[in-house]
């Protein structure tokens, strides 16, 4: 049975605070850095239990010729209206799915939630119907001539994440964006690849070091808190993912002549988990994921990972959990914190060499 929906293996009873650390607000990083890979780069190696500080630039240094680096190329759209409901109330549209060429799923902002029915009416004057709603998802449809997505591109402003205190501007049009992002549907960053830029690349090119891509369009269901006191419990958003035949090929190549394969962010990581057949080898699939990973889950479809830091208490930094082992990331995070690396969507990242126990 394809592992899209189903649970870590539950060894221990752990609880979200388990997973807590404390962050001065000042390391939240409010802008990117002028130049993607002048960010810093904590290795972690978990089996040797060493923690080293790097420029992110280094990476190439650290890879081996026959490396496979697999990217998510998902592109963010920008997802973000503003409106007014009919009596007036102001509303944020956050969408967290494209399904047609004028409908979605959203996540609203307003004082008083709007019946099914109701009208939302745009800042440039476009109507929006409330067709129902889902738990805390509601079903819209766009009344206009242009499809949706044109419809974003003119008004839409880039999602940038709640921790994130300042309006987006034109430089995140940019900046909220991989370099290699090729694929719209994604509503929040893969923002482990925000440290990639076109000499990097090159760099590990000319390394040696393959590189491969999944598409996973990260919905706004990835910065929702875990509510659950005891974290098997909690159940995950859906995301939907491809893995295609030419990576699951790649990857096969890759581990038959002793290369690692390394996910950059942990959407890559659910990606391909969520593609292991019965045999437990990745293989080509496209569809959902209701996936969750946490520590007694066993991660066999990479090797190495590179990741930002994550939230406290959730599930991203859980499964860095499940890959690394719970108490060697929370002393990463507390090294992290004392020399001061910069956190979240536009900080710095760690490089991640599994623990044999996790």
């Amino acid at each position: 049975m394809r592992k899209n929906i189903e649970l870590a293996t539950r060894v221990l009873v752990l609880k979200k605070s388990d997973f807590h650390y404390d962050l001065p607000v000042e390391l939240i990083a409010q802008q990117p850095l002028p130049e993607r890979s002048a960010s810093r780069l904590l290795v972690a190696d978990a089996t040797r239990q060493s923690l080293a500080d790097h420029a992110f630039h280094d990476l190439p240094g650290m890879l081996r010729a026959g490396d496979l680096l697999v990217f998510n190329d998902t592109r963010v759209l920008p997802a973000r209206l503003f409106g007014r409901k009919a009596s007036g109330g102001a509303v944020e549209i956050l969408l967290e799915r494209v399904t047609g060429t004028h409908t979605a799923t959203a996540m609203l902002g307003v004082s008083k939630k709007p019946r099914e029915g109701s009208l939302i009416e745009l800042d440039d004057g476009t109507p929006v119907r409330v067709l129902g709603r889902d738990g805390q998802f509601f079903e819209l449809r766009f009344e206009c001539v242009e499809p949706l997505e044109k419809l974003l591109l003119r008004i839409g402003h880039m999602p940038l994440p709640p921790y994130i205190a300042r309006p987006d501007n034109a430089r995140d049009n940019e900046r909220y964006q991989t370099v290699y992002a090729r694929r719209p549907g994604a509503v929040a960053a893969p923002t482990a690849g925000l440290h990639f830029d076109a000499p990097l690349l090159d760099a590990l090119h000319a390394r040696g070091v393959d590189f491969g891509y999944i598409t996973l369009h990260v919905g706004a269901g990835t910065f929702q808190p875990v509510r659950t006191d005891r974290i098997e419990d909690h159940r995950m958003h859906r995301e939907w993912l491809n893995v295609g035949a030419e990576l699951v090929e790649k990857i096969h190549r890759t581990r038959a002549r002793g290369g690692r394969v390394i996910a950059v962010g942990t959407t890559v990581v659910r990606a391909l988990e969520a593609a292991r057949g019965e045999r437990g080898g990745v293989e080509p699939f496209a569809g959902e994921t209701q996936i969750f990973i946490f520590p007694g889950y066993r991660i066999t479809s990479i090797d190495g990972l590179v990741t930002n830091f994550h939230l406290p208490e959730s599930t991203l930094l859980m499964l860095v959990s499940a890959f690394a082992g719970r108490e060697f990331v929370l002393s990463a995070y507390r090294h992290a914190v004392e020399q001061r690396y910069r956190f979240y969507s536009y900080g710095d990242a760690m490089l991640v060499w599994p623990s044999q126990q996790a």
